[in-house]
């Protein structure tokens, strides 16, 4: 029998019952891949395609995780960057913005709008920026957590006026590369991607980005953009499981890794490390996983598990938006498939 069968199970049942058209999911414990599994169809309409391991998903904002955070964690280990650094220090802000920090926007405690609609506020993409900061905070830095989509915009932006370069870029130099994820960027090429949803115009989303805001921004941005395949997904899980080392070298420190998963935000409404979602009741986690989990999930039914205690790691991919953002049963499949592969692991180790 193979391993996390149950697990497993629950997304195949999950796929077949239109949950979502299709799941991609790998599970492992530290550098050992111990299970991965494909199910249904990247695309159901105009046309039936199916899914396959090398179906590319919009990561939406797993972006967050896999792109920005990490690209300022590489920048904080190389001394351009420190948390307690200002917006004032690096980008022209208003006043009342100018001392919000690096470690409150990876912690959504800047106090900046959880979302804008920028496509029909901000007079263009080269000004949404000066948008953002124009628009006044809704709460004082530092004194309640609200996940905030606009912060990650801001703070990609901060992080390309400290690197010096396009955030896509930074990614690829400080990130992809060094990890070998071949098949993981912003605004890709080709084809075999796991389509999103159905636009007014009756098209259908594939290959381009989902959430909006990214979309008005040419694709790169802070908050999403970024697709990726299964694999290249669990390299990077592999290596958060083995404590920041990747093919037996470290690719994050220790220090770095550490300072990520304190929780800086106790008392307030999710726990939060420096970009990763704590363990928090009630959330994507699940049950049965340490208290000491973490990890991240995107709009379109991405999903990313770590837990130290034991070195696990769970990889969740779909496309649960197609055709439309109003199926949202495969949020507690998630829980359930978390629930079970925990439930399992101990056989294992």
């Amino acid at each position: 029998m193979k391993p996390f069968e149950t697990a497993f199970s629950l997304l195949s049942d999950a796929v077949r019952s239109g949950a979502a058209p299709c799941a991609a999911a790998a599970v492992g414990i530290g550098d050992r891949l111990l299970r991965q599994e494909v199910f249904g169809n990247a695309q159901l309409y105009p046309t039936v395609l199916p899914a396959d391991q090398n179906t590319r998903f919009d990561m939406a904002s797993l972006t967050k995780i896999l792109s920005t955070t990490t690209v300022t964690f590489r920048l904080i280990e190389v001394g351009r960057l420190c948390l307690d650094d200002t917006l004032g220090r690096f980008l022209e802000v208003p006043s009342d913005k100018a001392e919000i920090t690096v470690q409150q926007l990876l912690t959504h405690t800047s106090g900046f709008a959880p979302h804008m609609d920028l496509e029909h506020c901000a007079p263009s993409p080269k000004e949404a920026l000066s948008f953002i900061l124009s628009e006044p905070l809704t709460y004082t830095p530092g004194t309640q957590e609200a996940y905030s989509c606009m912060g990650y915009i801001v703070l990609g932006k901060l992080l390309e006026q400290v690197g010096g370069a396009p955030l896509d870029q930074l990614a690829q130099k400080y990130v992809f590369s060094p990890l070998g994820m071949t098949h993981t960027g912003y605004r890709p090429a080709g084809d075999n991607f796991a389509a999103t949803e159905k636009l007014s115009d009756a098209t259908f989303l594939s290959g381009v980005v989902h959430d909006e805001n990214a979309r008005f921004l040419g694709g790169v941005s802070g908050n999403a953009g970024l697709f990726s395949d299964l694999a290249d997904v669990t390299i990077f899980a592999s290596m958060l499981a083995c404590g920041g080392r990747h093919k037996g070298k470290y690719f994050l420190s220790p220090a770095m890794l550490q300072a990520a998963l304190h929780n800086y935000t106790p008392g307030m409404a999710e726990n939060r490390g420096l970009g990763f979602f704590l363990k928090t009741p009630g959330n994507f986690h699940g049950d049965l996983v340490s208290p000491r989990s973490y990890g991240h999930t995107g709009f379109t039914g991405t999903s990313l598990l770590i837990d130290p205690d034991t070195g696990l790691y769970a990889v969740l991919l779909s496309n649960r938006v197609h055709p439309t953002r109003e199926n949202t049963r495969f949020l507690r499949v998630r829980r359930v498939f978390h629930n079970a592969i925990a439930a399992e692991l101990p056989r294992l180790l």
